[in-house]
């Protein structure tokens, strides 16, 4: 879900310099850390557990303003970057993305490129050539990246699977495409979405771990680690850190009446998603804190990784400062 990402580029520059606030609170820093504390419990179950950050990009940087100083501790913590909307997709569907925050994101991308990371893109367009255009922008700059024609991210492109192939991926870096699908509304039953999923040759799947409420099960991922060609692949799952949604299965439903502390106000472009104070520690139980935490269920789950979103919540936080 894209968030409080684009800004003319002097609203870029006026927001870098709201780093700091009243409560003494690092607005990044604890967005980062939040994700290293993600990365280490699921690195420690599994050592090659996949972390994937999507937006908030310019929190590779460890100084607000770019200067080529990356930010190390959260670079070695995560295994790509991920970003929408680069070239295709801002302000709306099929609009191409300003130039100017086009390249003010690509420096940002670039540094985790150099530091080793691979930069998966997500570009809002429909019609082949749109898409072609977006896929060949993207692998001139050496990104991974799918063209999404719907931003409901609710079906399967007819579009051919970019770059497709028949090796084998067990390392994220091999990936040469992606498919990223998480609204199911489209398919009547789990075992249609699955069939469908199984059906295509992408190197890697990133989906939501819950089907109508009800989570997948190990048996069920495990079918969706073979492409079509039978060669092997990955499944991430996608999770949102930087707001609480009321339809997820950690919501209580006193919280309409009487919210807890950390619990914010709606984000009005998304009904049912909500501003959390994503530093709270009881905030970070649901996430990760016990058996029954997110986490712990896309682990479970036999997902390959954690696809991380509203990393870019941040932004909220020193816009209010």
């Amino acid at each position: 879900m894209l968030c409080y990402l684009f800004l003319s580029c002097g609203e870029h520059v006026a927001q870098e310099s709201n780093n700091n606030n009243n409560n003494n609170i690092d607005y990044r820093q604890e967005m980062r850390e939040f994700v290293i504390e993600i990365s280490e419990i699921a690195k420690e179950e599994n050592p090659n557990f996949i972390v994937v950050p999507q937006n908030g990009v310019q929190l590779v940087s460890k100084e607000a303003k770019l200067k080529k100083t990356p930010a190390l501790d959260y670079l070695n913590a995560i295994d790509a970057v991920a970003q929408e909307d680069l070239f295709y997709g801002y302000p709306k569907l099929n609009k191409i993305t300003p130039k100017a925050d086009n390249l003010y994101l690509r420096k940002y991308l670039d540094l985790a490129k150099d530091e080793g990371k691979q930069v998966l893109v997500t570009d809002y367009c429909s019609g082949f050539k749109l898409m072609k255009n977006s896929y060949r922008l993207n692998e001139e700059n050496n990104y991974t990246s799918f063209a999404a024609p719907r931003r409901e991210l609710d079906r399967i492109p007819a579009y051919p699977v970019f770059n497709e192939n028949n090796k084998n991926i067990s390392h994220l870096s091999e990936a040469k495409n992606f498919l990223y699908l998480l609204n199911y509304a489209e398919y009547s039953s789990k075992y249609d979405l699955i069939t469908e999923l199984a059906f295509t040759n992408y190197d890697l799947i990133i989906m939501d771990l819950f089907f109508h409420n009800e989570a997948f099960t190990a048996e069920d991922i495990q079918k969706l680690k073979k492409k079509k060609n039978g060669a092997e692949r990955l499944v991430i799952s996608y999770m949102s850190i930087g707001e609480a949604e009321d339809y997820r299965f950690y919501w209580e439903e006193n919280w309409s009446s009487k919210s807890p502390t950390w619990l914010l106000e709606e984000n009005p472009e998304w009904e049912g998603n909500f501003k959390v104070e994503y530093w709270n520690e009881d905030w970070k139980d649901l996430i990760y804190g016990s058996e029954n935490a997110y986490l712990s269920k896309i682990i479970a789950a036999g997902f390959d990784g954690v696809y991380l979103d509203i990393i870019d919540g941040y932004q909220y936080f020193e816009d209010r400062e």
